[in-house]
């Protein structure tokens, strides 16, 4: 860890480079009047919308919608069957179960044609009080059970001692996406109305606690993360199914489950505080967690270590080390191929479009791992056996 002031606010650093955009986003985070203690990057950090990917922030009585953004509730789930990888056919692998999950579970911006079953849906909540989970739950149910495009995916994986893993990587999909963006439209109106300190260019408009807004922000993104569950319970339930299919020996154990983009109370330093979490999970101490590399690379089931310093959090990936445009612009789509082929992968690329996720885009998780040191304990190396994108 490294810390630096800024605005005369701690910044805690465990990332070695950030680019210019994220710079500039700390350094406006670190302008809010309302900001706890201390601002936190994982190592995984890089720029996003308003507040950093890989950031964790704590407020004193607000709520900031885009530093939870609008994929409310992503994150990873992993499960350890008791197939041993070098025992599984190879036609068996491509032809019945990489098939079949193609088949049954929708991939990029395709949902299902019809609603999947009420028995699916998140349960507890009052939704017809909720605005925008209220009106979107017809289509949500379409949507549960689908994976959605950018950097999800499903990966079956080899762990240390040579079982199978089933990974997966999804969120709230476009739920979660309305619902962010019609708060944050809804708290850049009433910061505008209450001429707020906060500057609106900076794209982190807040909801004070005792305003209404805040409650219904705060109830329809707690929805948001139990939907982006339900999203990868279901998922892993029919990968289960095709796996045991196929191989009806298999069995597996219970399914790991961590969020990264969400918002919750907690005590830190003293104090009850809202830490925002966007592209970074709680690692309390002894608290299992799930750390993916980029395609084609390595992932790691992990300990938490329960660092106060970082609130109790690591990083939830290897983190971006170019855009989007950059990645397709300047990666060589034969060397991308070749990486992934000389480990005898089934991938997911094939066409310069693919060169968005491929592993040259992102930051070497070896060494995102290495800086986190201090933050989670590796458990279980995972290597990749085929990939399945969005």
């Amino acid at each position: 860890m490294k810390v630096i002031a800024m605005n005369n606010v701690p910044v805690k650093l465990w990332v070695d480079q950030l680019d210019a955009h994220a710079w500039e986003e700390v350094n406006n985070l670190t302008t809010l009047p309302f900001l706890f203690h201390h601002l936190a990057l994982m190592p995984d950090a890089h720029g996003g919308k308003g507040m950093p990917i890989g950031g964790v922030l704590a407020t004193k009585g607000v709520v900031i919608p885009n530093a939870v953004g609008v994929d409310i509730g992503c994150g990873m789930c992993a499960v350890k069957t008791n197939l041993l990888v070098e025992e599984i056919p190879q036609d068996v692998l491509r032809k019945e179960i990489m098939r079949g999950i193609r088949k049954r579970i929708p991939l990029g911006r395709e949902h299902h044609k019809a609603a999947q079953d009420e028995q699916y849906m998140p349960t507890g909540f009052d939704t017809e009080k909720m605005t925008v989970v209220n009106r979107q739950l017809v289509s949500a149910r379409k949507q549960i059970g689908t994976l959605g495009g950018g950097n999800h995916f499903i990966e079956l994986q080899r762990c240390n001692d040579g079982y199978l893993w089933i990974m997966l990587h999804s969120g709230s999909r476009n739920l979660g996406k309305m619902v962010g963006d019609y708060y944050n439209q809804m708290a850049e109106t009433l910061n505008t109305r209450w001429y707020s300190s906060v500057k609106p260019d900076i794209k982190l408009a807040f909801l004070p606690l005792r305003a209404p807004e805040f409650k219904q922000y705060w109830a329809e993104m707690e929805y948001c993360v139990a939907f982006a569950l339900a999203n990868r319970k279901l998922m892993m339930e029919r990968i289960e199914e095709i796996i045991a299919e196929a191989l009806p020996n298999a069995t597996f154990e219970p399914m790991i489950n961590i969020a990264h983009n969400y918002a919750a109370w907690e005590e830190h330093f003293g104090e009850n505080v809202i830490v925002h979490r966007k592209g970074a999970v709680h690692a309390g101490i002894g608290e299992i967690g799930i750390i993916p590399g980029s395609q084609g690379t390595h992932s790691y089931i992990v300990e938490g270590l329960g660092n106060p310093e970082s609130f109790l959090s690591s990083s939830h990936g290897a983190g971006r080390a170019m855009s989007r445009s950059e990645a397709v612009r300047s990666l060589s789509l034969e060397e991308e191929i070749a990486r992934l082929e000389s480990q005898n992968i089934i991938h997911a690329i094939r066409g310069r479009q693919d060169l968005e996720e491929a592993a040259g885009a992102y930051k070497n998780i070896d060494e995102v791992m290495a800086n986190q040191a201090d933050l989670v304990r590796i458990l279980t190396t995972l290597s990749p056996i085929a990939v399945i994108k969005g």
